[in-house]
């Protein structure tokens, strides 16, 4: 069974710095497409970065410059670096995978950006 694994959340103040990481096993092969996306409170899930196979990035608007999306192919794993965080930037962060068997959502990690 698929499983994809969230760690790195927490507490940290304005302008600090946080790196997620998200690992994929079960099983799961021809892995597209690799992202994350936030929920803050009462609001839709929304998509904040994502990679392709070959490396390919996107950012939501907000977070460009700031924040950077990495994975490894070899062990299936994305990475997103935060930094300059601001309390827009709470929210809980989800960890999604696009491969040839479907889509994958992670648990969630919780961001709190927060003096």
């Amino acid at each position: 069974q698929v499983q994809l694994v969230e760690s790195g959340g927490g507490l940290v103040q304005p302008g600090g710095s946080l790196r997620l990481s998200c690992a994929a096993s079960g099983g799961i092969f021809s892995i597209y497409v690799m992202g994350w996306y936030s929920q803050a409170p009462g609001k839709q899930r929304e998509l904040v970065a994502l990679i392709n196979n070959v490396g390919r990035t996107t950012y939501t608007d907000s977070v460009k410059g700031r924040f950077t999306i990495t994975r490894d192919n070899a062990k299936n794993t994305v990475s997103l670096e935060m930094n300059s965080l601001i309390p827009e930037d709470t929210a809980v962060y989800f960890c999604n995978v696009m491969a040839a068997a479907g889509g994958y959502w992670g648990q969630g990690t919780q961001v709190t950006v927060s003096s």
